[in-house]
């Protein structure tokens, strides 16, 4: 603990059980509001501070610290819950510097009431998230779901990808608008990703051979330096993703190193799957699989026998990427285990079969890939580079 933290004013004894005192963060842009459990009569206390001021939040729970060490004779001891939302996680290392024990919870993975209208404040908020984190450490399973809070590299190294995706969404978006304006004069063709771009654009008649109107042709000469503009950040960023990967290739036993030397997986699924997702560490192939959000969730009540599909409950991107790199897969690796059997699986099946089996596909690739990189069992029949 920081020397000039205020909770390290009151002595504490080593050898006495602490007090266990629980608090709960709900964290706006303007205030925050903290929800106080005493150890001593389980009495609730709130204190209203404004968004991020560290200071003012240190000297309330060095009061409290205080009253609970005064009353119970023995440390105090913090455990803070936070839910996972716009702040991120430096809230949660800042508590964590100060040796306040933190843990970040999923929102949606709280039981709340199934009533049609139901109320939400911040104090029933608070009281909600300070039940669960009682259940949690009491070990009841499925109360909630703790996030594992990546440290400040790793949650920095995500963002390379992230932005990438950003920027190719933004493209297609303005690529998509360029079309469109075009197709309202009956011109069609018009690519603005290519290089001839400004040639192709004065180029351009409608099907009687007029010239298009003057303010359309300004908007289409903006929209055109908008999609140059995103070309170059995406350039730019595809050489840090490059530069760090070569980086990464100095170590052999680095995760982005590793899937690089199979076939199918270039860059940006190394760079994905390196950042997203193996990371952390899984304890086995179930919670790899429902990091991604792969996992079936069947409907089963009494008679009832009804699958509805995937969870979709886990990262986003993870999930995306697999499913893209199972289609390359099938491509790229032809030979391998899992290729013969999706090609066994939906043989004489619907192209809605086939996108069905693709997501199981998109499962079992994952966690062959996951024990590849943590175990070194290369998938079945894989092919690598030369």
């Amino acid at each position: 603990m920081p020397a000039t933290s205020p909770l390290n004013d009151a002595p504490t004894a080593a050898a006495a059980e602490p007090a266990t005192v629980l608090v709960s963060f709900e964290l706006s842009q303007t205030s925050w509001v903290l929800t106080v459990c005493s150890p001593i009569d389980g009495k609730l206390s709130r204190h209203t501070i404004a968004a991020a001021d560290t200071v003012r939040l240190l000297s309330v729970l060095a009061g409290h610290r205080l009253r609970t060490e005064r009353k119970a004779g023995v440390p105090a001891r913090f455990i803070a819950i936070q839910e996972a939302g716009l702040d991120g996680f430096w809230l949660h290392r800042f508590l964590c510097a100060h040796a306040i024990e933190s843990h970040v919870v999923d929102a949606a993975s709280i039981a709340a009431p199934r009533r049609r209208r139901r109320a939400k404040s911040d104090r029933i908020d608070g009281e909600t998230l300070l039940r669960a984190l009682a259940a949690w450490l009491r070990g009841e399973p499925r109360v909630c779901s703790m996030v594992v809070a990546p440290d400040v590299a790793n949650e920095d190294r995500r963002r390379l990808s992230r932005e990438r995706g950003e920027l190719i969404r933004e493209r297609t978006s303005l690529t998509n608008r360029i079309k469109g304006l075009l197709a309202s004069l009956g011109i069609h063709g018009f690519q603005p990703l290519k290089a001839d771009r400004h040639a192709a654009l004065a180029a351009l008649r409608d099907p009687e051979g007029g010239v298009p109107p003057s303010h359309l042709m300004a908007q289409l000469q903006r929209l055109v330096a908008r999609i140059e503009l995103l070309l170059e950040q995406l350039r730019a960023v595809e050489k840090e993703r490059d530069a760090l990967l070569a980086e990464d290739a100095t170590t052999e036993a680095s995760v982005s190193a590793l899937l690089l030397k199979l076939r199918g997986i270039g860059p940006e699924f190394a760079t994905v799957l390196s950042a997203e997702c193996f990371w952390r560490r899984f304890a086995n192939r179930r919670q790899v699989a429902c990091y991604a959000g792969l996992t079936p969730t069947p409907w089963r009540s009494g008679s009832i026998r009804r699958e509805q599909g995937i969870g979709e409950a886990g990262n986003p991107r993870l999930r995306q990427t697999m499913v893209e790199m199972a289609w390359l897969w099938l491509r790229y690796q032809p030979g391998s285990a899992l290729s013969q059997w999706f090609q066994a699986s939906v043989r004489g099946a619907s192209s809605r079969g086939r996108r069905i089996m693709i997501i199981a596909l998109a499962r079992k690739l994952l966690i062959a890939l996951w024990r590849y990189v943590t175990q070194g069992l290369l998938p079945e029949g894989a092919a690598c580079r030369a």
